[in-house]
């Protein structure tokens, strides 16, 4: 984790020289108010369509997971936008935008699944989800167990 951190911190580094030497010093502190002004209104409206859409699909009832991880993703899109540098902005806006998020999302989700059954099974030992219905026997009586069809869904 400590290679990654600077490995950002000398990307951010060589962006902003990068960009202070094309457009001078006075444009890159420029670049970087507006984008921190854009990104925070971007947030702002990015964030307030997620939690419409969350107060929605929990109104009708339904499994708000994919509500719940856009709006944890364009609360840290929005994160990033106010952090100063240019690698976090492009980062922060890519969280922002419906199409990218998207992607985010999914692998967001895959990961927390894995990491949830390896934690379940680190706790529990194996862990097997069962899809089943009991089924009543036609004529009750002692010597009869009761039934239980089902299949496998996860292992």
């Amino acid at each position: 984790m400590a290679v990654a951190f600077l490995l950002y911190v000398f990307a951010e580094i060589a962006a902003i020289w990068a960009v202070g030497s094309a457009v001078g010093v006075l444009g890159t502190l420029g670049l970087l108010l507006a984008g921190a002004f854009l990104g925070s209104w971007l947030a702002r409206r990015e964030g307030a369509k997620a939690m419409r859409a969350f107060m929605d699909t929990a109104r009708a009832g339904r499994p708000a997971e994919k509500e719940l991880t856009d709006g944890m993703l364009v609360g840290l899109g929005g994160v990033l936008i106010l952090v100063p540098g240019f690698v976090s902005d492009v980062l922060g806006l890519l969280l922002m935008l419906p199409p990218s998020r998207a992607v985010a999302r999914k692998l967001w989700l895959r990961r927390m699944e894995k990491r949830a059954v390896r934690f379940a099974n680190q706790r529990r030992g194996p862990v097997m989800v069962v899809d089943s219905e009991v089924v009543p026997p036609k004529e009750p009586s002692r010597d009869q167990p009761t039934v239980i069809e089902g299949r496998i869904v996860e292992n």
